[in-house]
């Protein structure tokens, strides 16, 4: 039996733990969990996982590691943390946190013989609670077939090679596609709306042909037709991404013009709608740049 262990029950580490329950309940091994919130630690607990008590004894107790955490720095010094407490062979961080910490996660792991695996999800919290969450995986090809199908309880893993970050690089190529698609539907729809148009009607229009795209079939009509603007990933974070794709760009010499302006765009609905807004209200801007009161769209 393997034991196993989750750090970061947040808003996506909280569902995506919940769904190795099952694997625990199929008796393979045991589940141990850590977070800062001994709410979160407790929800866990009543359906099945068991409480570590901190990230040192996560590190003690299990064979298997995965962190889902807000930013690199966090990541960082869980992973110290997670090795000083004992030697888990294998840590596999879910979170969004960049080639270089990966780098650098690999680097802390390999001399004290755990194996380090970035492994990045998209899918939204509504992903993680389903199950259904892209996974973008770098580590040890050796290792995989363990990982594998502990990531399947997860979603839909995608090993993208050994090199450290390769799973991160992928990430980050999606995010600015998926932040570009909200720009742009935003720029389209604003436009639709000044000239008088219907924006549900827009919306069933641009699914049925070419444009339609991840903003058109999910993020409008769940967060900004009905203005509630709450799809659930918050515009703090997505800058946070699109710094490290903007960074690892630079690093690489790969120009990213539309990396920059998402960045910009991005830094301007924090502005005007605070540190807990919601990527999705970068149509707000959009819309007020044209001369529309955002609060009054319906």
């Amino acid at each position: 039996m393997t034991t196993i262990g989750f750090l970061g029950l947040g808003r996506m580490g909280a569902p995506m733990a919940g769904n190795l329950i099952g694997w625990v309940a199929n008796g393979h091994g045991r589940l141990l969990v850590h977070d800062v919130s001994p709410a979160a630690v407790d929800a866990l607990n009543a359906k099945g996982a068991e409480a570590a008590g901190s990230a040192a004894a996560l590190g003690e107790r299990c064979e298997i590691v995965f962190m889902s955490l807000p930013t690199p720095a966090i990541v960082r010094a869980a992973a110290e943390e997670v090795v000083s407490g004992g030697r888990p062979r294998i840590l596999c961080d879910l979170s969004t946190s960049g080639p270089k910490l990966a780098q650098e996660l690999h680097d802390l792991c390999a001399p004290k013989g755990v194996a380090s695996f970035d492994a990045p999800v998209s899918g939204g919290i509504r992903g993680a609670e389903q199950g259904t969450l892209a996974i973008m995986a770098g580590g040890p090809q050796a290792l995989w077939p363990e990982l594998e199908p502990l990531l399947q309880r997860l979603g839909k893993p995608f090993y993208m090679g050994e090199t450290p970050g390769a799973g991160q690089v992928t990430k980050l190529a999606n995010n600015l596609l998926s932040l570009a698609a909200i720009a742009t539907t935003a720029e389209a729809m604003t436009l639709g709306i000044k000239a008088g148009l219907d924006p549900a009607r827009m919306i069933e229009v641009l699914n049925a042909g070419t444009g339609a795209n991840s903003a058109t079939r999910d993020k409008w009509p769940r967060a900004v037709l009905p203005r509630t603007f709450d799809f659930g990933f918050s515009a703090q974070l997505s800058l946070k991404d699109t710094r490290l794709a903007l960074d690892e760009a630079q690093a690489l010499g790969v120009p990213l013009p539309t990396g920059e302006r998402l960045a910009a765009l991005l830094d301007r609905v924090l502005a005007a709608y605070g540190d807990d807004a919601d990527f999705t209200e970068m149509a707000k801007v959009v819309e007020a740049d044209a001369g529309l009161d955002p609060a009054r769209i319906i």
